[in-house]
């Protein structure tokens, strides 16, 4: 009887699994178990280019060559309830079981938060599926007030997109810039600006108390109040306020489980042969002790070559990367290495703030954190690899002056 490998999750992780696998030379049995019934597709355009340029589905096939030179069963629309961890087997919404006799990938991803209220209103959209994008598209042919809760990276993307289709934009965030979290607050206004310029308008500084439009006749969303008293017309509201690993179903199997699914440095979980990796799950890693949840496009892809590995050779691989994300805002590419904290040392060259073309360098402790780099990808790739190197700060300002 051949090995057989199961990956639950057929989005971007799996997917990289299996092809990782096969180039590893695995020629045993695959099988790919997928909530979603479509089959694997890119979500950063989601949020832009589908929405903005109403790109055709096809466009975002993961799989461009197709699915079927990987030799893999894929089970799509169907949803994993249970894992026995000794046994290595997992079991279907519909009370089918199926044995892993190589290997269990847990690649489940995460789901978009919601707040909790105005649940029973239509016109209220979070962003995580191809579904909730095809939702949104038909919403915003409308030509909808728009209000986006959340100023992170979706948020802010998904507000840029709106405005390029001639909406009326309205963003609320309770923090003073949007991306702080990402950028720092000092390029956090800077996109800010960049924003207003294409008319956005902002609501910083302050809460979301509730949705209005609760009792109405079609019980549609008609605006939403703000923690200062004052409520905004909306006839779209879309929330971004983060996502949460998508690994509830997992709780009493035996596997570690806080905010995700707690792994060493190759993505082994300590139960002999059950991997995880990408959104919905924690990688040990020597240069971030806290061993944070990188939801990062690149991360799976980087991580799903490192599980093939260790599953194929049975020998740790030395993994330690620096985290990389990028994303698009009108013209604006804006691409993020390492960390970076609101109060970090900054330095800022290779261009100027106030051209939206520059390198920003951040440290901490002497060392060199984080960088950003606004149109400048040969710096920032080059400015990653001093992180991973240790330089400090001061020579990774020196190297760039």
């Amino acid at each position: 009887m051949s090995e057989h490998v199961v990956v639950v999750g057929a989005s971007l992780a799996g997917l990289r699994t299996v092809e990782a696998l096969r180039r590893e030379g695995f020629a045993g049995q695959m099988t790919v178990i997928g909530a979603e019934a479509e089959a694997p597709y890119d979500r950063p355009p989601l949020s832009k280019q589908f929405l903005v340029d109403g790109w055709e589905e096809s466009k975002l096939a993961l799989a461009r060559d197709g699915l079927e030179g990987l030799d893999a069963k894929w089970r799509l629309g169907q949803s994993v309830v249970a894992l026995d961890v000794a046994s290595r087997v997992v079991r279907l919404e519909g009370g089918e079981s199926i044995e892993a006799s190589a290997a269990v990938v847990l690649a489940t991803g995460a789901r978009a938060r919601r707040l909790p209220f105005g649940r029973d209103l239509s016109g209220i959209f979070e962003l995580r599926t191809l579904d909730d994008a095809r939702g949104l598209r038909e919403a915003l042919e409308e030509k909808p007030r728009v209000v986006v809760v959340g100023a992170g990276f979706i948020g802010m993307e998904l507000a840029a997109s709106c405005r390029q289709k001639g909406l009326e934009v309205s963003v609320v965030d309770p923090l003073p810039a949007p991306l702080v979290r990402g950028l720092g607050s000092v390029l956090g206004e800077r996109v800010a600006v960049r924003h207003r310029e294409e008319g956005v308008t902002f609501h910083l500084d302050v809460g979301v108390d509730a949705f209005v439009g609760e009792g109405n006749v079609e019980a549609r969303v008609e605006g939403v109040r703000l923690s200062d008293g004052s409520t905004l017309p909306a006839d779209v509201v879309i929330v971004g306020v983060g996502a949460s690993p998508a690994v509830e179903w997992l709780e009493g199997s035996g596997l570690e489980i806080d905010n995700g699914i707690v792994c060493d440095s190759n993505g082994y979980t300590g139960s002999p042969g059950i991997f995880a990796l990408g959104d919905c799950a924690r990688w040990e890693n020597a240069n971030y002790p806290e061993r944070p949840r990188f939801e990062h496009w690149t991360s799976a892809v980087e991580q799903a070559d490192v599980v093939a590995k260790r599953i194929v050779s049975g020998e740790p691989v030395e993994f330690a990367p620096i985290p990389y994300v990028w994303t698009d805002q009108f013209e604006l590419r804006i691409a993020i290495a390492g960390e970076v904290r609101d109060g970090d040392e900054m330095w800022i060259g290779k261009g100027r703030l106030e051209e939206d073309r520059f390198l920003a360098l951040f440290g901490r402790e002497g060392r060199l954190t984080g960088a950003v780099g606004f149109k400048r990808p040969r710096e920032l790739n080059a400015s990653r690899r001093m992180i991973a190197e240790g330089v400090s700060f001061a020579e990774a300002v020196e190297r760039n002056a």
